[in-house]
């Protein structure tokens, strides 16, 4: 079977026009669009020569697939086994059970640090003997400086979807909250169920139950915060039909230090711990030492995750990642875009349409020519490393058989805490899942084994302490101010 990658772009108006195949001109004309307003490239992966080129090098609007260009840049920057760690710190007496003051947590900007992954970090603490915390929630944000982000609400003004949160070095589950709207009748009311359970977000439920069909925008659903600046009381309004089965709505909520405070707060009561304390923000102790350090999904998966789903929230946290990696902390946008620009440049490639802004294409701004997006080259090493999470998954099943031979009891030692049970080991460089061995072997074993080949040359990989791979491309120089 031959593969073919092609791409379409609509944009501003071009200098140049090309012959279309009758067919496109026909959906173009009846679409009113001019052919000059639209690029188009078609190539077989392997081939030297395209099968369609029109206004190829013209500089166009990508939206999302500018997140190809961003994803590639940092797996060969950063390698597919890169992962961001998560830091604990216990800032008082620790007696096993209780600590006699603060618990910080420090993040490295974790773009999928979700709901679940807490969870499991917060049950990692509670393994090591942490029962009650008698002391504040300190979290540090530092490692990002986004102080020069535009409002959530600039792109479309929309300022409370998912899609427009703001990055952050500290963000947990994406700021998110699903709010679940069900009928009531034996109470005459509308109930309404979130995910997750904050403590700290106030719902003010005006909803009226009525009679009569099912529909209308959102159901009859009205959603605002009554206060913009810390949307903390959400104020839900409308009619709502009985005849409903229900309805599903996601938004944001809280602020980044807010939404952490309250999911920890929840979650923490929920596996049994006592905390009392108030949320504080500040830097841990530059020479101080981690109880316990959660490491991410590999990059690898998280690309295949941010690229299937279009997530712009993890793109944009990438973004910041490369920033802060290769430009020295605190990441920002204007790095973490002066690195890849660079990047690609090294390598060979011809930038002068690319216009990047927050690398994930929610802009009106961005700009990227069709034969960037689909260059040979780029497109020959994409379709390598969609291998190399596979190969990844090899990696980490044979260290997973190697760990189980091992006590999986907790170690502690200078403090730190670590546990090789349920989760994996809390500073694995392979990830929290690090142990999650049979069905891997399962998946791997259902498998082509052309799937596989090629997985002993590049499973090798190795990690340096602060997430850099060894052995792959001399690291990008930023220089300050550089475009």
């Amino acid at each position: 079977m031959r593969e073919f990658r092609w791409l379409l772009l609509v944009a501003v108006p071009a200098v140049a026009l090309a012959d279309l195949p009758p067919e496109i001109e026909r959906v173009l004309a009846a679409h009113k669009i001019p052919a000059t307003d639209v690029s188009v490239l078609v190539e077989e992966v392997d081939a030297s020569e395209p099968a369609l080129s029109h206004l190829a090098t013209e500089s166009r609007s990508p939206a999302s697939v500018m997140k190809t260009i961003t994803t590639w840049s940092a797996l060969e920057i950063l390698g597919p086994a890169y992962t961001w760690p998560t830091e604990v710190y216990f800032l008082g007496d620790f007696d096993g059970r209780k600590l006699a003051g603060d618990l910080a947590l420090k993040g490295y900007g974790d773009p999928y640090l979700v709901e679940e992954e807490l969870w499991k970090l917060l049950r990692a603490l509670r393994r090591s003997g942490l029962t009650e915390i008698d002391g504040d929630l300190v979290l540090d944000d530092g490692f990002f400086d986004v102080s020069d982000e535009p409002d959530p609400g600039e792109f479309d003004g929309q300022p409370y979807r998912t899609y427009n949160v703001v990055p952050s070095a500290l963000m947990v589950n994406f700021k998110a909250v699903t709010f679940q709207f069900l009928a009531d009748p034996a109470h005459g009311r509308v109930r309404v169920v979130t995910d997750p359970v904050l403590d700290n977000l106030v719902i003010r439920n005006r909803l009226e139950l009525v009679d009569g069909a099912c529909g209308g925008y959102n159901d009859g659903v009205e959603f605002n915060h009554a206060n913009p600046d810390t949307l903390a009381e959400v104020v839900l309004e409308g009619k709502f039909s009985r005849r409903c089965n229900g309805y599903t709505l996601s938004r944001t909520a809280l602020q980044h230090d807010t939404y952490v405070f309250g999911l920890f707060a929840s979650l923490w009561k929920e596996i049994g711990g006592a905390f009392k304390g108030k949320l504080r923000k500040g830097p841990v102790p530059e020479n101080g030492t981690p109880a316990l350090v959660w490491q991410s999904h590999p990059l690898g998966e998280v690309v295949r995750s941010i690229n299937k789903n279009s997530n712009n929230v993890m793109t944009r946290d990438l973004v910041y990642t490369l920033g802060a990696e290769l430009g020295g902390a605190p990441g920002t946008r204007e790095k973490g875009v002066a690195a890849i620009r660079l990047f690609l440049a090294q390598r060979g490639f011809d930038v002068s349409s690319l216009r990047m802004q927050n690398g994930a294409g929610l802009s009106r701004d961005e700009r990227a020519s069709a034969e960037l997006l689909v260059d040979e080259q780029l497109g020959r090493r994409l379709a390598r490393r969609v291998q190399e999470p596979v190969c990844a998954r090899v990696h980490r099943v044979a260290v997973a058989r190697r760990a189980r031979r091992h006590d999986a009891r907790p170690l502690r030692a200078r403090g730190r805490v670590a546990d090789a049970r349920e989760d994996g080991p809390a500073r694995s460089r392979l990830g929290a899942r690090g142990l999650r061995a049979r069905g891997e072997r399962e998946d791997l074993r259902a498998r082509g084994d052309h799937e596989l080949r090629g997985c002993a040359s590049r499973a090798g990989t190795g990690v340096r302490g602060g997430g850099r791979p060894l052995g792959r491309s001399p690291p990008v120089v930023v220089p300050p101010g550089a475009e």
